[in-house]
Formats: C-alpha cells, sequence, structure tokens
C-alpha cells in the first residue's frame, strides 16, 4: 500500500502518469507506445523516488485463474526491472483494467490500489486516484461499475472461455470508446466533474494536489489558493505525465 508519508531526497521526484490504454487502436501502434512507454521509464528511474501510474493503463485487462492477457511484456519487464531496483511503484485500477487482481502484486510486487488514496510527500498533501466514478452526473456508469467490481460477476466471466470473453471485453470498450471520444475531447471550465469533485472534497478537507486520470485532458486547475488540480492526459496522442519535485507539481509531455 501506500505509505501515509513520503519524504524525498535531495534531486528526488516523484512521478504520475495515467491512461496509456495499452492495446489500442491495434497490436502496431500500441506496440509503439509502449516502447515509447518504456523509454519514459527508463528516462527518470535515476531521480524517481516512487512512480504512480493512475488507471487505464491497458485498455483491457482481466486476470483469469491461470491465463494473462497476450501482450505489454516490453512494460513489464521494465516494471519487473525498476522494482527490483528498489523504486516503490504504485498502479491505480481504472475503468478500462479495474478487473487487474494480485499478478502484478506476486509477479512485480507492485501493489494495486483500488479506490483513491491520500498521501503526504515532503510537506504537500496530495489525493490520487483514476477519477472515474467521481463528481456529479454518470449514474450509468456509476451502477456498471457496482456490477464490473462484483466479485460473483467477476467469477461468472471468469467462466467464459478467455478467447470468448477477451473478444466480448474488446468490443464492449471499443464501442464505449467510440460513443465517448467527443466527449473526452471537450473542456468544460469550471464543470469539469472532477473540478467539481475537488471543490467540493477541499472544502471538507485540504490538499495541495489532486491527482487524476480518465479525463484525456491536461489540465493544471486552481482549485483554490493553495490548492490544484491536476490531469495526467493521455499517451494516446500526447504522452503526458505530471512531476512533484518536492515543493511543486508540474505536467510535462515525453
Amino acid at each position: 500500500m501506500i505509505p501515509p508519508h513520503i519524504k524525498l531526497k535531495e534531486g528526488q521526484k516523484v512521478y504520475f502518469a495515467s491512461d496509456f490504454h495499452l492495446g489500442i487502436p491495434d497490436k502496431e501502434t500500441s506496440s509503439k507506445r509502449e516502447k515509447k512507454i518504456v523509454q519514459w521509464l527508463c528516462s527518470i528511474e535515476n531521480d524517481a523516488a516512487a512512480i504512480f501510474l493512475v488507471g487505464d493503463i491497458f485498455d483491457f485487462w482481466f486476470e483469469y485463474r491461470h491465463t494473462i492477457p497476450k501482450g505489454f511484456i516490453r512494460l513489464q519487464g521494465k516494471l519487473a526491472d525498476l522494482s527490483d531496483k528498489g523504486i516503490p511503484l504504485y498502479m491505480f485500477t481504472g475503468n478500462h483494467d479495474m478487473w487487474m487482481f494480485d499478478y502484478f502484486e506476486k509477479e512485480l510486487d507492485i501493489p494495486i490500489i483500488r479506490k483513491p488514496v491520500q498521501t503526504t510527500i515532503n510537506e504537500k498533501k496530495f489525493f490520487i486516484g483514476h477519477g472515474d466514478g467521481l463528481g456529479p452526473g454518470d449514474y450509468f456508469y456509476k451502477f456498471l461499475k457496482q456490477i464490473f467490481a462484483n466479485k460473483f460477476f467477476q467469477r461468472l466471466f471468469a467462466f467464459v472461455h478467455p478467447g470468448i470473453g477477451i473478444g466480448i471485453a474488446h468490443a464492449w470498450s471499443k464501442k464505449s470508446r467510440d460513443k465517448h471520444y467527443k466527449a473526452d475531447e471537450e473542456f468544460l471550465g469550471d464543470k469539469e466533474w472532477l473540478f467539481q469533485f475537488c471543490k467540493k472534497t477541499e472544502k471538507k478537507e485540504h490538499h495541495d494536489f489532486y491527482i487524476f486520470g480518465h479525463r484525456h485532458l491536461s489540465l493544471n486547475m486552481e482549485v483554490s489558493h493553495n490548492s490544484r488540480y491536476i490531469n495526467l492526459g493521455e499517451w494516446l496522442n500526447n504522452s503526458n505525465y505530471a512531476v512533484f519535485d518536492g515543493e511543486d507539481i508540474k505536467i510535462e509531455r515525453f
């Protein structure tokens, strides 16, 4: 699990990225993106005190009892390398890969985080999560998420042969992506639902930084005079990530 307090040594940084969506739109394009992600991880390993991968790393992921989805071996290899070097990695589930169970924990010693968490890095307080299902509206997805997160339905899906189940999941994911593609590109200003969630949460408890993915927009919005909402964007087109140097956080592009 994520420690409640992280103290950076001089020169160390903390990195955040999300929404790689590996697996789409086709094998060749996804493979190029995967190699770029590995290059990014190589570029940050010397000063990384921790790396947070904040959901939707895969466009679809389901772990059967003895099987995982094919592919993504370069990323897994690099994550194993970083883990073996003692760099703490934290993987959050997103709405596309919420069916990560214990494979990464057992094989790569990387904890899987299923809900938003709070932690303090140096003296700054962070609220970190993928962001799906938070804020006002989107009631149909919130209903579906309860079903997808239900262990009975997960066991039921596991009875479906992987050759069929993974095919169904990819078709569902593509349909959802096609339906919401334009909405993902539109910036809603103060009506951004994760921004509204941050504003509401900030009234109850102060956080210096709210870190989310999911929105596919790179955002840095002021929640209050000393609080900001950072959205990590995506790697389908822009390869965005955020880096915290102990005092401030910036969104950068690889």
